[in-house]
């Protein structure tokens, strides 16, 4: 039996590397799409079942016979025992934001090979290991937050950095999350439509659930899953019922609305909006992944974008960034992602009901996330290479019709107005050029592999605006969600200053927290809308330089965590993510603000605009976009040094502690050799 076992992890290893070697090395004709989901899941397979072992039995040594947190501060509130599939389909619908849906699709203009390899190995050797490790040694410390561990496993200096470093780069998260789903339906009544029945929607199965029927989840669940469907298919004739203008808005009017729904949904009580729509799209989001897999399964389509492409240089029109470190950055979320640590250090733990549950939870959940990134990533590109870029370069690079197939054709990517345009009259939109953020793309992809196994083209509309939707509640889901973690750290911030402010039960502190988020990740978010660049080109690099340096916190809590713990012989498990994150997030970090390239540094581009502002051909339309665009580049500096300081204190506070640790750790060993 033991023969056997062996003989099919061996079978699954060579099955993995034969599909990876396909895809890295197939330079004739372009390989199935399918290869990359056999390559995913065979590591995710191996991954799981030896290296989340190790980490389980000698680096966390979790043991069932140890009680929980949830078990020994059983309240039925906040500590609340819970079966592990639940308690696994919670935190991975908490973890599951829009990063692993986006950033593969914007990080594709590098082509296919680098986000492949990145997303699969990030994972299993990074993300998985920090929100496992993270997850375990929040249970051992009563469920505490990522910010108070880091208090005490740091100290009080780098302990208030992290924590003020996690609220600003949560402001830059959430800015950009909005950034994307305003992008998706701007000008699209069919989009906007749908997207705002999801509120009212979730607001019913609230009230139902918690007033009307209380604890028939199934009634409430069939009920929001039906509304949410007809939402899909009736947005199609809103225009045609004479109030589609009611949708029909650019970016920056939807800007104002997405930023009112994230001050509504942090002040309203967490029944009546946000716990039901996180609950709904749970259901859809594992729905939609799940056919998806199944679509690529049954068309298995080619990938039509090369496995590397001339953008590798840092010239790409998405984004500016060589391929090193700005391919790592983008992907984000897909191999690893800061924001995990906020969820496996918060409710998760006081969840978990048996200590080795955490392996499931922590490693399994990541590995799931991971999977939807290479999915993403297939959507993006097996589309033309020339839809592709089209449909996700800036107005502000490309243009516009035909100036913009032309551009787009110079590149080496060829693409017609007549194609384009038939594209979008077959996913009901009136246009898809310069539908800058990564979800437009991916909805196109999507409804594809969709329409190719379940339908035919006469309905690629309907699955096209499906796919907006389900990304939308992706994005609006963690956007809320996001708010209310970032308006709990505030408080906890101003009770320093004074602590009747951090009364989270005093509503006047509620309103004012909130309303001090929302205006700075709103701030963000309205700048990147009137941004002739598209704001995802400035926006995202630094999301990602973010969300990696919120990672790097972590890693550097955890591994100060094993060292503690008398575990310092494991700690390249941690080490390893967190030098390859220091390396990756400090050479994007810097590079955004020295690097003398145009479409890369932010100063660099500010200067690029003093001087076009100075000549005399200048028109004031022209100068007052200019002086908007130098603005923008300049708060964007600003907010990049604050993230390389905070991240450089952090581990050099670590650094001094765990010499310290390691040195007194050494002395004791010492002075015990000579008793003995």
């Amino acid at each position: 039996m033991i023969l056997l076992r062996r003989a099919g992890w061996l079978a699954a290893a060579l099955l993995a590397a034969y599909a990876l070697w396909l895809v890295a090395f197939n330079r004739g004709e372009q390989p199935s799409v399918l290869w990359f989901t056999v390559a995913a899941l065979g590591v995710y397979a191996i991954g799981y079942r030896f290296y989340s072992r190790f980490i389980a039995e000698r680096v966390l040594e979790l043991d069932d016979s140890r009680l929980t947190p949830a078990i020994r501060l059983s309240n039925g509130r906040d500590y609340v025992p819970t079966p592990r599939w639940i308690t696994f389909g919670h935190h991975f619908a908490a973890i599951a934001g829009p990063g692993p849906l986006v950033g593969p699709v914007l990080a594709a203009q590098f082509g296919y090979l680098p986000s492949t390899i990145w997303i699969i190995f990030g994972a299993v050797l990074g993300g998985c290991v920090q929100d496992f490790v993270i997850l375990g040694c929040s249970l051992r410390r009563d469920g505490r937050s990522l910010g108070r561990m880091a208090r005490e496993e740091i100290g009080p200096v780098g302990g208030f950095t992290a924590l003020a470093g996690v609220l600003l780069i949560m402001v830059i998260l959430i800015a950009v999350l909005g950034l994307v789903v305003v992008n998706a339906m701007k000008h699209s009544v069919w989009a906007t439509s749908t997207v705002a029945a999801t509120i009212p929607i979730a607001m019913i199965v609230g009230i139902y659930m918690t007033h009307i029927r209380p604890g028939q989840v199934l009634e409430a669940s069939v009920i929001g899953v039906v509304l949410v469907l007809l939402a899909v298919v009736g947005g199609q004739y809103v225009t045609a019922l004479g109030f589609g203008g009611w949708f029909d808005h650019d970016a920056p009017k939807l800007a104002i609305a997405v930023i009112a729904y994230g001050f509504f949904a942090s002040v309203l009580p967490i029944w009546l909006l946000l716990a039901p729509r996180d609950y709904l799209s749970a259901y859809i989001k594992i729905g939609t992944i799940v056919a998806l897999a199944i679509g690529i399964l049954a068309t298995h389509p080619m990938a039509q974008m090369p496995a590397l492409t001339r953008f590798i240089d840092g010239t790409g029109p998405v984004f500016g960034g060589k391929v090193f470190p700005f391919a790592f950055i983008t992907v984000a979320c897909g191999a690893i992602s800061g924001f995990h640590s906020l969820i496996a250090s918060g409710t998760t733990p006081k969840m978990i009901e048996h200590e080795r549950d955490a392996r499931m939870v922590g490693y399994g959940s990541m590995l799931m996330e991971s999977f939807v990134a290479v999915m993403a990533l297939i959507a993006a590109v097996m589309l033309k290479p020339g839809i592709y870029f089209a449909i996700n370069a800036p107005a502000g690079v490309i243009g516009a019709g035909a100036a913009a197939c032309a551009k787009v054709s110079s590149w080496g990517f060829p693409v017609g107005l007549d194609e384009m345009q038939k594209l979008a009259a077959a996913v009901g939109e009136t246009s898809l050029f310069s539908r800058t953020g990564g979800a437009p793309s991916l909805a196109v992809g999507m409804a594809q592999i969709f329409a190719g196994a379940m339908g035919g083209g006469a309905v690629a509309a309907l699955w096209y605006h499906f796919a907006i939707m389900f990304e939308a509640l992706f994005i609006l889901s963690t956007l809320d969600a996001g708010t209310r973690v970032a308006r709990f750290m505030l408080q906890d911030l101003l009770g320093s200053i004074a602590r009747s402010l951090a009364d989270s039960a005093s509503y006047l502190n509620i309103l004012l927290s909130s309303s001090i988020v929302v205006a700075a990740w709103g701030y963000f978010l309205y700048s990147g809308t009137i941004d002739p660049l598209g704001g995802i080109n400035s926006l995202w690099p630094l999301f990602g330089i973010a969300n990696q340096m919120l990672a790097t916190i972590a890693l550097c809590v955890a591994t100060s965590a094993l060292i503690r713990s008398g575990k310092g012989r494991y700690v390249w498990v941690t080490m390893l993510p967190l030098g390859w994150l220091l390396a990756v997030t400090t050479t994007a970090g810097l590079e955004k603000i020295l690097s003398p390239a145009v479409n890369i540094g932010f100063v660099a581009h500010a200067r690029h605009l003093e001087s076009e502002l100075a000549l005399p051909a200048t028109t004031p339309a022209r100068a007052a976009e200019i002086a908007r665009l130098i603005w923008n580049d300049r708060v964007d500096t600003f907010m990049t040094i604050c993230f390389l300081i905070i991240v450089a204190i952090v581990v050099s506070d670590s650094l001094r502690v765990w010499l310290r640790l390691m040195g007194r750790d050494a002395i004791s060993s010492e002075a015990t050799e000579r008793a003995a």
